[in-house]
């Protein structure tokens, strides 16, 4: 649910964008047609845009590619080279249509709107006047359909071992969740065992991406194994490997713990765990246009923060527990017309929850990576904007634009799950509607002389978290409910009959049940909170797009969305006025996509800001590998980095043969050890330019595991083979 605001003349036709735009278009569609999985369809966006991207650098005289020719993970996918082409254009185009059908055609074969989502993908072919029964991937003959066709083979074959677990439906191989599942509809959380873990949530009704419901469902966890993902840019300096149940869990980006509670204990991490978790019970309190709160939300008072803070003790300086929101200068004027931006002054309650819908990832999304798509792709169709790659250089065609863009930011989205989901994984950090329901079941930690003390208990907020005291309309029959605990937020979906015309508001509930401000049948992504990977996706997304157009402002200086009076919002009534988000650079639309989620109850400020800190390292690491790429400057003119080694497993009669791409000639030195460190073969063998093989002899091996090495001038790179009997 992400639209931009752009005058409907500004924008072309569809039929006017490049062949890139086309695809990526159909892929966004497809993403919204199929489940919720941000990281698999992080993956589908980069795979999608590497297929562009390589089918068009291919021909082009100076863009080298990243994946035809070249290893990447254990995975070598082998190319010698295309002949020029007499018409450059049509090649690219040709090939990159092939390459992106055939793997969106595998990879979306198996969706639940995936009749749909595939005649498409046909009818954009057809459109495009390609014969889709031409299958050949034999590249040598120089036709551009064969080389896409090969491309496209070659990434699903990639696919399929690059740790995703895509073979098995991308479903978990070693992760269970230590807690038993919540049911939101009942009151408490009496099955929240471990407070520092992750819970699953258990639905009467779940509705799928699609719209599709589900009864009697509890989602599992999604992807805390996707650390094993072979990543863009994201380099071995950057990862730890930790181990759990015999299990490895790769973390790129380590941010070290999240705040833990320790039961029965007060005072250090415990208060930190504490103050996060009721700060998003409080920012609840905001989500009622009914208390006259007026803001100005243009860029004259929100966007340009520059700092963040490095630690959880500074965060209750940085996040307003009582009014909500950040330190945030605004700017004087609007750098592109000189001129001051225009105050708006809306209701907080309306400004509060259409952020919380506007960047949800729940039904009908395209996920949060899919959104920076659509916003890459509004940004592209801006009049005002010049494609200059980098800001720099000459005006660039649509084609080329698209396609270094997509690769670009597809590589920062994809590396941006894998940071993030590995750090999911790994902490497997508890979400706020387990931790706010278990903290108020234990009691109040703030005065061990007032009734229903616990150490381990939620801090007590006048106005906002209080006891339920003798005369209270809480206390219910025969007071069942004295001295619990109650919280002044929003009240939950119990008090909306019809969404169209109903508007929950916010009031003294119990806190045993509190909802997030989210769909109830949603309620929360089904998986970790820590870190956040809104907060992670959307600045690494908001560096790549500062880097790639050269300017950290939107072009214009400023990018807005309408969200129309009593239509925008989808499960209550509003917004009571309409509501312009504006945003004047890429980076407060990601800053202001990081505070949606505490509004929207799914995110503490402790799984917020390392995910900001983390994305803005990966768009930045992210978009210098693009670059490189762009401007040909990977080429090393020795071994190109493509290796095959074959069969695998071999046998003692078989041998193994190495197969790669030299651009020079040199030498090589093979060496064969068994798994105890034991040479068993070494050979110093002359490379020629090429084509090369090189033959290992496995005669007389015992069956086993045994380690094939490869040294030349560029380093030395490592093979497990396995010799089996015969």
């Amino acid at each position: 649910m992400f639209l931009l605001l752009f005058l409907p003349e500004a924008l072309p036709a569809q039929g006017t964008y490049s062949v890139a735009r086309r695809w990526n278009e159909a892929l966004l569609q497809a993403i919204r047609e199929d489940f919720a999985r941000p990281t698999v369809h992080a993956r589908n966006l980069f795979h999608t845009s590497l297929a562009l991207y390589d089918a068009w650098a291919v021909y082009d005289p100076v863009a080298d590619p990243w994946f035809l020719g070249k290893t990447v993970g254990d995975y070598t996918c082998l190319f010698a080279g295309v002949p020029e082409p007499a018409d450059r254009r049509a090649a690219q185009e040709e090939a990159m249509s092939y390459a992106a059908f055939r793997l969106l055609t595998h990879r979306f074969q198996d969706s639940p709107g995936g009749d749909t989502t595939l005649n498409r993908f046909q009818a954009l072919m057809d459109s495009l006047g390609y014969d889709r029964s031409v299958t050949s991937a034999d590249y040598t003959t120089g036709y551009p359909a064969a080389l896409g066709n090969y491309l496209g083979q070659e990434l699903i074959r990639f696919g399929l071992q690059d740790g995703a677990n895509e073979a098995s439906e991308y479903g978990n191989r070693a992760y269970f969740p230590v807690n038993v599942p919540l049911v939101p509809t009942q009151p408490g959380n009496p099955g929240l065992f471990f407070p520092n873990r992750w819970q699953p949530l258990s639905f009467d009704l779940f509705i799928d991406q699609s719209g599709n419901p589900i009864p009697g469902f509890t989602p599992p966890f999604l992807s805390p194994e996707w650390g094993h993902v072979v990543p863009f840019s994201l380099q071995e300096s950057d990862k730890t490997v930790y181990r759990r149940n015999g299990f490895d869990y790769p973390v790129y980006h380590d941010p070290g713990p999240p705040p833990y509670i320790e039961p029965n204990t007060a005072g250090g991490a415990t208060e930190w765990y504490k103050w996060n978790f009721a700060l998003v019970a409080v920012w609840g309190a905001h989500l009622d246009p009914g208390d006259s709160v007026r803001w100005d939300i243009s860029p004259a008072s929100k966007g340009g923060l520059s700092d963040y803070p490095q630690d959880v003790s500074a965060y209750p300086d940085f996040y307003n527990l009582l009014e909500g929101g950040t330190p945030s200068p605004g700017y004087e004027i609007n750098p592109h017309t000189g001129q001051p931006y225009e105050p708006q002054y809306k209701l907080r309650g309306d400004y509060a929850r259409v952020l919380a819908e506007f960047w949800a990832d729940g039904p009908d999304s395209e996920t949060p990576p899919g959104h920076w798509f659509y916003i890459l792709n509004h940004v592209s169709d801006h009049p005002l904007l010049e494609k200059r790659i980098g800001g720099e250089g000459p005006v660039v065609d649509d084609l080329a634009w698209d396609v270094q863009a997509y690769f670009a930011l597809g590589g920062a989205m994809h590396d941006a799950a894998i940071s993030a989901w590995g750090i999911k994984g790994w902490y497997d950090y508890v979400r706020p509607i387990s931790a706010i329901r278990w903290m108020a079941g234990r009691g109040q930690s703030s005065d061990p002389n007032l009734p229903n003390y616990a150490a381990d208990g939620i801090p007590l907020i006048p106005g906002f978290i209080e006891l339920v005291m003798p005369g209270d309309s809480l206390a219910g029959p025969d007071e069942a409910h004295l001295h619990k605990i109650k919280l002044y937020s929003w009240r939950g979906p119990d008090f909306i009959d019809d969404p169209k015309v109903d508007m929950a508001g916010v009031g003294w509930i119990l806190a045993e049940n509190w909802w997030p401000y989210q769909r109830p049948t949603f309620i929360t992504p089904p998986f970790a909170g820590y870190v956040s990977g809104h907060s992670t996706y959307s600045r690494a997304a908001a560096e790549v797009l500062t880097k790639l157009t050269g300017d950290p402002f939107f072009p214009g200086g400023m990018s807005d969305f309408r969200a129309p009076k009593n239509e925008f919002l989808v499960f209550e009534e509003g917004p009571s006025e309409d509501i312009i988000l504006q945003w004047a650079t890429y980076r407060d639309a990601s800053d202001q996509t990081s505070l949606s989620r505490l509004w929207g109850g799914i995110h503490p400020p402790a799984d917020d800001i390392p995910g900001r800190l983390i994305g803005e390292a990966i768009g930045l690491e992210a978009y210098a590998e693009a670059e490189a790429h762009f401007r040909g400057r990977t080429a090393t003119g020795a071994l190109v980095p493509t290796l095959k080694v074959y069969p695998n497993p071999a046998t003692p009669q078989s041998g193994l043969t190495l197969e790669f791409v030299r651009r020079t000639t040199g030498t090589a030195e093979c060496v064969l050890l068994d798994l105890s460190g034991r040479e068993v073969f070494r050979q110093t063998v002359a490379l020629a330019e090429g084509l090369v093989y090189v033959t290992c002899p496995t005669e007389g091996l015992a069956p086993g595991l045994y380690q094939l090495r490869l040294k030349d001038e560029l380093g030395t790179r490592t093979f497990r083979v396995q010799i089996i009997p015969w």
